[in-house]
């Protein structure tokens, strides 16, 4: 048997259920669901599929891959429809893309806690190179050709290169400039660069510079993406992924689509008719979108002033619903209350009736005081307060929404 555990922020996520169905008041920051309602649109787009009962093509029907290639083309990315292969998730497709393509993979440390347990699965080794101090979501440009060479010569094989724009856990997006440069590596080292893209539509300025390194190296980059983040569809599971074209893309595409006719066979025919209509983007979709894009922003900013005002070094967020602060500035008052690590801190913080995702969990250094905090599930207990939030103009003013941020500034106020 595997010795693997449950993949940490679900596993954090079922133990804080537990404990608020026991009567327990916790704010829940150690999960990054888009807790916000579907948007109705989508769900007459799910009921008008359920006559979609086939298993239909393995990389999806014609009109779904049709319309995710014109998602990507309207990102200055020029895509054919034999270029998509559409999944229940883009977990998945991660999953297939390390069982395809050999090597082992560099990722990017911290990083999101799935990655590397992935490479594992796969029987590659997960090769972590520390993020810039700019950002977070890639391998530090400075860093990454030595800790390669250091990797060849311990005898492991690194040949793929994750990066997460915009990223979790520290809600930041690379600039231009570093992904170009890592392109530049990944040209010299013949490296597969997969671009987890999942977040892009998430970037909280309009018109914030996004760089995909499909745009500078298009020949290696396949880039995943999906509906949960960005409409608040994580339990639907729709996920896409765009392959290069030519030789080694058209491969590569092949040997996802077989792993799929063998583990999936094909993303269920009512999600289709849903991702047809969102990748298609009319109107309404794109004002979804960008309030979401709005609310997730505001509140990640205030977030990250509450936790900077605790004490902590913290990137301010700019994309995704993350932030990812640092308390070694207050090391020595936080080691009166026994923390010294990322795992006592963030039990000191459940203690404080808030949950989080200790650093540790997502490839971090044990030592450091360092944890992820989700900030996308505190806007309402019901549709009609997400709703709110969502329309509100100042959504820090809605009156349940600044509840639960006087709460958490609390909490964080009682931290030293």
């Amino acid at each position: 048997m595997n010795p693997m555990s449950m993949s940490p922020n679900l596993a954090l996520n079922q133990i804080v259920a537990e404990r608020q169905a026991a009567g327990e008041r916790i704010v829940h920051l150690g999960f990054g669901e888009s807790r916000l309602p579907a948007f109705g649109p989508l769900m007459d787009r799910l009921a008008a599929g359920a006559v979609r009962n086939a298993y239909g093509p393995v990389a999806g029907s014609p009109g779904v891959r049709e319309a995710v290639a014109g998602y990507f083309g309207r990102r200055r990315l020029p895509t054919g429809p034999d270029q998509i292969v559409v999944a229940p998730g883009s977990k998945p497709l991660l999953m297939a893309l390390d069982l395809t393509v050999p090597g082992d993979v560099l990722l990017p440390r911290p990083a999101w806690n799935t990655y590397a347990p992935q490479a594992r699965l796969a029987g590659k080794e997960p090769i972590a190179v520390p993020i810039p101090a700019e950002c977070g979501g890639v391998p530090d440009p400075a860093l990454l050709r030595d800790r390669i060479r250091a990797a060849r010569a311990e005898g492991y094989d690194p040949r793929l290169m994750i990066l997460t724009l915009p990223d979790n856990p520290t809600g930041t997006l690379a600039s231009a400039a570093m992904i170009r440069e890592l392109c530049a590596v990944a040209e010299e080292e013949n490296l597969l660069i997969v671009s987890d893209e999942i977040y892009r539509d998430v970037v909280h300025d309009p018109d914030a510079d996004y760089l995909s390194p499909a745009e500078v190296a298009p020949a290696r980059t396949v880039v995943c993406t999906g509906l949960s983040k960005s409409l608040a569809l994580g339990g639907w599971r729709i996920g896409a992924a765009r392959f290069p074209e030519g030789p080694w893309g058209e491969a590569i595409r092949a040997g996802v689509a077989s792993v799929a006719s063998e583990v999936w066979s094909t993303l269920p025919g009512p999600m289709q008719e849903v991702a047809e209509y969102a990748f298609g983007e009319p109107e309404e979709i794109r004002e979804r979108l960008r309030a979401g894009a709005r609310l997730h922003g505001a509140v990640a900013r205030e977030v990250h002033r509450i936790v900077v005002g605790a004490g902590a070094r913290c990137r301010p967020p700019t994309g995704a619903f993350y932030v990812y602060p640092d308390f070694e500035p207050v090391r020595e008052e936080l080691a009166k209350h026994d923390v010294t690590d990322s795992a006592s801190l963030a039990g000191r913080m459940l203690d404080l009736g808030i949950a989080v995702l200790a650093g540790h969990l997502l490839g971090d250094e044990p030592g450091a005081l360092r944890f992820k905090c989700a900030t996308s599930m505190l806007y309402g207990e019901n549709a009609e307060q997400q709703e709110t939030a969502l329309a509100a103009a100042d959504p820090l003013a809605v009156p349940h929404v600044r509840s639960v941020l006087d709460r958490i500034e609390e909490g964080f106020q009682r931290l030293l």
